[in-house]
């Protein structure tokens, strides 16, 4: 057992989502180390019927293969084998790709925050080196930068980046609590598991690490990126808003929000009705009319800034996964889209 995890560790299982990647797969397998106790390698409607693959091929009798019927995308495939883990009794559940993207050497890296007790999930980040930046692809780097950004605004995760990292391990109480009927099971997963992930509280930390770049195809495509990525994270980002400072919870970030956003909307309503009525009465505006309209928005923006403020600073921080009961976790396993069955 690699000497960075402890020796009375948690039970570990491996998830890995088949599609593709029947040419990597068994070399991935055999990478990874004896202190992992199942690996569950989905078959996600494969057309090379990668299932059918490692059960031929592979004599690990850690590996136990599920088969999807239908296609249901990298997080269809991630949630199937989140339920099997769970039900088959493993406490941290690692995700690993099959492209051989995923170093599986540093799974113990990405466990020890869970079985210390200071995480509910870790990821990867790909940016903490430099020097690995350095070597990414300058289309990955910008849009990694950008959906960054615009996950830390939906999630409430200002502290984290590389949000499409799919390297990931979770502690399988806060994984058995996720609503999975609700997460989106095609690209935007990592993103929408972290925000979901918010609305329990759940403690998310960055694991540093390098990605190897081969001759692999992304099956991503750049419209996604452009036109869904956006209205989902929008879409979150308002329940999150939500959730946390309306259902959950009232505090002085919320009255910061509804003021300074009801400031801001008139100052900018009553400064522009007058601006265009000047401009069509070729009157010059008066100054009270002015300072009407810009005062509102100052104080608007100071409130909204404020807000800002809080919610950076709001992050979650207490790890949830101890508190959640161990009773009531199967409840929240079931899968409603597509049928699996398991092969042992």
């Amino acid at each position: 057992m690699n000497s960075s995890v402890p020796s009375k560790a948690a039970s570990i299982a491996v998830v890995i989502p088949s599609y593709k990647v029947r040419d990597r797969i068994l070399g991935v397998i055999e990478s990874i180390g004896p202190e992992v106790s199942d690996i569950y390698v989905v078959d996600d409607c494969c057309p090379q019927a990668s299932g059918n693959f490692v059960s031929e091929h592979c004599r690990d009798p850690r590996v136990h293969v599920v088969r999807h019927v239908v296609n249901q995308g990298v997080g269809g495939a991630v949630l199937t084998g989140y339920g099997e883990a769970i039900k088959g009794g493993a406490e941290v559940i690692v995700k690993i790709d099959g492209d051989g993207q995923m170093d599986p050497s540093l799974l113990p890296q990405f466990v020890l925050p869970i079985i210390e007790g200071w995480a509910d999930y870790t990821k990867g980040n790909r940016f903490y080196d430099l020097t690995h930046i350095a070597r990414m692809p300058i289309v990955r780097l910008v849009g990694n930068a950008g959906l960054s950004f615009m996950t830390k605004i939906s999630t409430g995760y200002w502290s984290i980046f590389d949000p499409t990292n799919g390297y990931t391990a979770i502690n399988a109480r806060a994984a058995a609590h996720l609503p999975f009927d609700k997460i989106s099971r095609r690209y935007f997963f990592e993103t929408d598991i972290l925000f979901r992930l918010n609305t329990l509280r759940a403690v998310v930390a960055d694991v540093p690490m390098d990605a190897v770049y081969g001759d692999e195809v992304s099956n991503l495509k750049i419209s996604k990126v452009l036109f869904e990525f956006p209205l989902k994270h929008a879409a979150n980002f308002a329940k999150r808003i939500f959730y946390n400072y309306f259902l959950r919870d009232m505090t002085a970030a919320t009255f910061e929000l509804v003021i300074g956003t009801c400031l801001l909307t008139f100052g900018l309503a009553f400064g522009l009705k007058h601006w265009i009525k000047a401009i069509a009465d070729s009157v010059p505006t008066p100054l009270g009319t002015i300072m009407l309209s810009a005062l509102p928005v100052l104080i608007g923006l100071q409130l909204l800034l404020s807000f800002l403020n809080f919610d950076v600073a709001n992050v979650p921080s207490r790890p949830i996964s101890r508190f959640l009961p161990v009773d009531a976790s199967h409840a929240r396993t079931r899968l409603t889209a597509g049928e699996s069955r398991a092969s042992h």
